[in-house]
C-alpha cells in the first residue's frame, strides 16, 4: 500500500521528535513565525524588544540575497536601539550548539503580497527557519518536488526573499525511496542545473564535487531513520559556495 504524504510527514516529525527536535504544532503561517523567533531571539541574546525595534530588526536582516543572509545567519551582528545603544547579537550560538532550541513545523504558509506557499516541513534553530523538506508519495518522483521549490524560489516576491525564509540553507526532497537535498546557495537555481548537491549515501552528508546535471541519491530503506539523521545533519550546513565560485 502506498504511503501517503500525511504518513511521511508524521513519520518524519516522530523520528525528528526523537532527536529532541519540538514539534511545533502552533506555527502555521508567517505572523507565528516571526512571533516565535521574536522570543528565541530575545532569549538568545537576553534582550526585550519593543513592537518598533523588533519590525526594524525584521527589516534589516531580511534579505533577497542568500549569501548576505547566511553571513548574517553564523556572524555576530549589531543593531541600534531605540535610545541609541548598541546591541551585539547572534541568531545561533556556534560555540555552544546546545544552547540553541531545535524545532519542527509542519503545513507552513507563507503568505506575501504577491506569493502564497504552504511547506511540509520546516526546521528552525532558535526560530530562524533553515531547512525545508518537502515529502512526496513513493510513486513520484522527487524532481518534482525540486521544481516545485524552484517555482517558488522563482515567484516574483516570495517569502524566500521577503521574510525570514530568506535564512533557508537547505532544501531536502524525499519520496521515502530516494532522498536528495541540496543547498540554497545561488539565487538563479533551476531543476535542471544545480551547482551544487549532496550524496546521502550514508547518516552523515558528505559534499560531492558540483556538478551542472547530476542529481546524487542512493536508496533510503530506513527511512525515515535515515532522513531525519540528514535533515539534522544539514540544520548545520550554513556554509554556502562563495559568490566568485
Amino acid at each position: 500500500m502506498t504511503t501517503s504524504e500525511r504518513q511521511l510527514e508524521e513519520e518524519l516529525i516522530a523520528k525528528l521528535s526523537e532527536l529532541k527536535y519540538t514539534h511545533r504544532e502552533d506555527i502555521r503561517d508567517r505572523a507565528a513565525l516571526e512571533a516565535n523567533f521574536r522570543e528565541k531571539f530575545q532569549q538568545l541574546n537576553r534582550v526585550k524588544l519593543t513592537d518598533e525595534e523588533f519590525h526594524r530588526l525584521l527589516e534589516e536582516i531580511v534579505t533577497p540575497d542568500v549569501f548576505t543572509a547566511a553571513q548574517t545567519l553564523r556572524s555576530r551582528n549589531s543593531f541600534t536601539r531605540e535610545d541609541g545603544t548598541p546591541l551585539n547579537y547572534t541568531l545561533v550560538n556556534i560555540d555552544e550548539w546546545c544552547k540553541n532550541t531545535f524545532e519542527v513545523v509542519n503545513q507552513l504558509r507563507i503568505n506575501t503580497d504577491y506569493s502564497h506557499h504552504r511547506f511540509d516541513a520546516v526546521l528552525l534553530i532558535n526560530g530562524v527557519p533553515v531547512v525545508q523538506i518537502e515529502l512526496k508519495t513513493l510513486g513520484i518522483n522527487p524532481r518534482r518536488a525540486i521544481e516545485q521549490i524552484v517555482d517558488y524560489k522563482n515567484d516574483p516576491g516570495n517569502g524566500f526573499t521577503r521574510t525570514l525564509l530568506c535564512f533557508m540553507q537547505v532544501f531536502v526532497v524525499s519520496n521515502r525511496n530516494s532522498t536528495y537535498y541540496f543547498a540554497n546557495n545561488t539565487p538563479g537555481i533551476s531543476a535542471s542545473t544545480p551547482t551544487s548537491a549532496f550524496c546521502p549515501s550514508t547518516n552523515t552528508p558528505r559534499p560531492t564535487t558540483p556538478r551542472s546535471r547530476d542529481w546524487m541519491t542512493s536508496p533510503t530503506p530506513s527511512w525515515p531513520n535515515a532522513l531525519s539523521a540528514r535533515c539534522s545533519a544539514a540544520t548545520w550546513c550554513w556554509w554556502p559556495a562563495s559568490k566568485s565560485s
